[in-house]
């Protein structure tokens, strides 16, 4: 009988340490996808309050290095004369070494041209840096950098061009750039 107790103990210990080397990874990724998503969140928030410089302090230092701190604020202080961000949904994260992807829609009002409700559908890439994540969306360069040192996830998660909407009678239209 006591080797029957000792057996089942010991499977136990076993069971518990598998299900514990199932678990930790998982609580770490969810973790890390949890940072990523806050990530984009604050960043969303730093861009609705106009708050640029702050915005151009998450970039990654390779897009830093390329452009200057006034010439992005500037460019971001335009823009601002053309919409209105309102919301931002953050969808799936995906998140492999230094590298992550974050589906979003962002939601907001164009002024000029002309008034519209409008979306953007777009992939948020986020590189780690330092321990941080920074926004790299639009940086081209630095995100098929990171892509090309893992290609796994670049096959996996490619990246998409962002796709941009107006709400036409109740509905949301695809708006097509021509070109």
């Amino acid at each position: 009988m006591g080797n029957n107790k000792t057996r089942t103990r010991a499977l136990l210990i076993a069971l518990l340490g598998f299900v514990a080397l199932l678990i930790v990874p998982n609580q770490a990724l969810a973790s890390e996808e949890a940072d990523v998503q806050a990530t984009v969140q604050h960043v969303f928030q730093q861009l609705q309050s106009h708050d640029y410089g702050a915005v151009y302090d998450s970039l990654p230092a390779s897009t830093r290095s390329r452009m200057s701190r006034d010439r992005f604020v500037n460019a971001l202080k335009r823009a601002q004369e053309s919409y209105n961000l309102d919301s931002i949904n953050i969808g799936a994260v995906r998140v492999s070494g230094n590298i992550a992807v974050a589906d979003t829609e962002l939601y907001g009002r164009v002024i000029t041209p002309i008034a519209a409700e409008g979306k953007i559908v777009v992939q948020q890439y986020l590189v780690r840096e330092d321990g941080k994540w920074r926004v790299a969306t639009g940086d081209r360069a630095t995100i098929q950098r990171f892509l090309k040192s893992n290609p796994s996830f670049a096959r996996k998660f490619p990246i998409r061009q962002p796709r941009l909407y107006v709400k036409q009678n109740n509905k949301w239209v695809e708006f097509k750039i021509r070109g």
